[in-house]
């Protein structure tokens, strides 16, 4: 069965977070490890549009988190985590996170995204035009790269799909290169 059948069943055909019923796709959380059921919710076109667009939120469609943080399902909490965490400022959100737990790896993927964290805190990774780079864009290879620790030369031109940011440094990123997951400085990488 599709990932997207499953998930239309385990939704009861609605959107995870609002309950809306029309303009549903398959929402994958990143980072991902597996992907699959476990790594994607059911979502409507509103939603997917607010989680990818920063800043460009409506408050009170939001207010529907009340109900689906409490969720069986994780991908569906730490989704509601990053979105209240987001819009903490109006007061509400901050009330419902208070009410949220979650064991450590958990907490660790919904924080993956830097969501939470405050602005000035924040670890921004930048490509080497200044482009801001985000968990699970794509971006090409600007030169070639010897991969330390082995005999493998990343090429000139290879696009990096998914990648993942260092949260510790902001001149790192990793992401798979020809099936090996490797290192890669954010100067030597343009956004796709």
């Amino acid at each position: 069965m599709s990932i997207e059948r499953e998930l239309s069943k385990r939704s009861g055909s609605q959107c995870e977070l609002c309950t809306a019923t029309e303009n549903l796709k398959v929402y994958e959380v990143l980072p991902t490890k597996k992907g699959g059921l476990d790594e994607a919710i059911m979502a409507c076109a509103t939603c997917i549009d607010q989680i990818e667009n920063p800043g460009h939120e409506d408050l009170n469609h939001w207010r529907c988190l009340n109900d689906s943080m409490w969720s069986e399902h994780t991908a569906v909490q730490v989704v509601s985590w990053r979105m209240l965490s987001r819009l903490r400022s109006a007061g509400w959100p901050q009330e419902l996170i208070d009410q949220m737990y979650f064991d450590e790896d958990t907490l660790a993927w919904a924080q993956a995204t830097g969501e939470g964290e405050d602005d000035e805190n924040k670890i921004i990774h930048r490509d080497v035009n200044g482009v801001i780079l985000e968990v699970g864009d794509s971006v090409v290879l600007i030169k070639d790269l010897k991969v330390k620790g082995s005999s493998m030369v990343a090429k000139q031109g290879t696009s990096v799909r998914n990648i993942r940011l260092d949260h510790e440094n902001a001149e790192y990123i990793e992401g798979k290169v020809d099936g090996q997951t490797i290192v890669i400085i954010t100067q030597y990488v343009k956004k796709l």
